[in-house]
């Protein structure tokens, strides 16, 4: 009786089909014009990139965090669907050691779009490391049915579409 009346007896309906949307202001960009060729030559996965005009990085969909790394420059989400991303801040920014990074979540937390991930120093990732811009990458793509473009240019933090993902 008081699983009904909390909701803890419904069964979870799989979810197949998810939104991704834009981690950050700025601009949208091909993975295959990131500077870096782990990125560009989708080494670690497919997926697409914004150029940050702010350093507000948010969940970029509804999930759980999986890995913060100690150095608070990239976050791992598995979405609802299982799929999971990679939200990388910037390129050789593993080096900065943290600096100029603050992380708002833990790994288990569960995030929903919108949610803040990590403030940066976007002027001292500029000095320090070779690039601000952010790749949002698929690292289980052998989960993923299909990924589709929104064919946004502009982004808007968790709200502008970046693409679509089917899950297998």
């Amino acid at each position: 009786m008081l699983k009904k009346l909390f909701g803890m007896g419904k069964i979870q309906e799989k979810v197949t089909e998810e939104v991704i949307y834009s981690p950050a202001d700025g601009t949208v960009m091909d993975l295959s014009d990131v500077p870096d060729p782990v990125f560009s030559q989708k080494m670690m996965g497919e997926g697409i990139a914004v150029e940050p005009s702010s350093g507000e990085i948010v969940s970029p969909a509804e999930g759980e965090v999986i890995q913060i790394f100690h150095t608070k420059h990239a976050v791992g989400i598995r979405t609802r669907s299982g799929i999971e991303l990679l939200i990388h801040v910037g390129l050789e920014t593993v080096n900065m050691n943290g600096e100029g990074f603050t992380a708002h979540i833990k790994e288990g937390d569960k995030v929903k779009v919108g949610d803040p991930l990590i403030t940066c120093d976007l002027e001292l990732i500029k000095e320090k490391a070779s690039s601000t811009v952010i790749p949002i990458v698929i690292m289980n793509g052998e989960a993923v049915g299909s990924m589709v473009s929104a064919g946004e240019k502009a982004a808007r933090k968790g709200e502008s579409k970046l693409f679509t993902i089917k899950a297998k």
